[in-house]
């Protein structure tokens, strides 16, 4: 049976309440199901593989919501972020010891730092708790200096800790962070580090003074340049959490993640 983007929107409908487990028919390939799954929400966290729970996962990555749901009969299952919500695909016994394809969803919580921002926030720290963020750094000790080299100028300290912590993928699947930025507009004065699905480019304006204070500036799908007097990862945080920020996120998602797409 093909998984169709329809097929599986009408299996998660199925689902209706914030938690739940349905076995499905063995016509469906669970490989085939986590595969669509991994093409809608990015590379998986892996939760059981061949009956045995990973040992690195955790509550936060989906073990307390998710394993409970399948009572030790799990034989291999891939868990997705998506919001407030833990997606699981793959393989379970069921009480006869038949194994089917499962789909679970579960409640996912994610602890925002209290208080306001501070003068001396730690944007990057605070992206991290913002997203539920505890995976390994995905490109830990990158050598910049051979990108800022084809750039022609350094980088700003916080983009970097951002590359090397969350690696190639979207903030809450719409925000791709750009690994290398992009020199399309260097004549207007302009780098991009990040896009959107509405093609609007996030971008600094860049001089010749210290990368870590050039601001953020925003081209918009119709050519509108829109200046914010901020850093990238502030820039983040804020389109995050701030409902009234003019690009937010913060009116489609309450819980916000980090969408990987290699895995790595």
């Amino acid at each position: 049976m093909e998984i169709t983007h329809a097929l599986l929107n009408d299996l998660l409908a199925r689902l209706t309440g914030p938690s739940g487990l349905l076995y499905l028919s063995q016509d469906i390939d669970p490989e085939a199901l986590v595969e669509r799954l991994a093409d809608r929400h990015g590379a998986p966290l892996t939760l059981v593989l061949d009956g045995s729970t990973d040992p690195g996962v955790d509550e936060a990555r989906g073990a307390g919501p998710l394993l409970p749901l399948l009572e030790g009969r799990g034989e291999t299952v891939m868990a997705w972020a998506y919001g407030d919500q833990w997606i699981g695909a793959g393989t379970a016994q069921d009480a006869h010891g038949d194994v089917f394809p499962v789909l679970a969803t579960a409640p996912r919580r994610v602890r925002e730092p209290a208080g306001a921002p501070g003068r001396d926030e730690d944007w990057v720290d605070r992206l991290i708790a913002i997203t539920g963020w505890n995976m390994p750094p995905r490109r830990p000790g990158l050598d910049w200096e051979p990108a800022e080299a084809r750039v022609g100028t350094r980088l700003p300290g916080d983009y970097k800790r951002m590359v090397d912590t969350f690696g190639k993928g979207a903030f809450d699947g719409y925000l791709d962070l750009i690994q290398e930025p992009w020199t399309d507009l260097r004549e207007d004065g302009l780098l991009i580090w990040a896009g959107t699905e509405h093609e609007d480019l996030y971008c600094w304006r860049i001089d010749d003074g210290d990368p870590d204070r050039w601001p953020v500036t925003v081209q918009t799908f119709d050519g509108e340049i829109v200046p914010f007097d901020c850093s990238t990862a502030e820039f983040v945080c804020r389109i995050l959490l701030d409902p009234h920020h003019p690009f937010t996120m913060a009116r489609y998602f309450d819980t916000h993640w980090f969408m990987n797409y290699s895995g790595r």
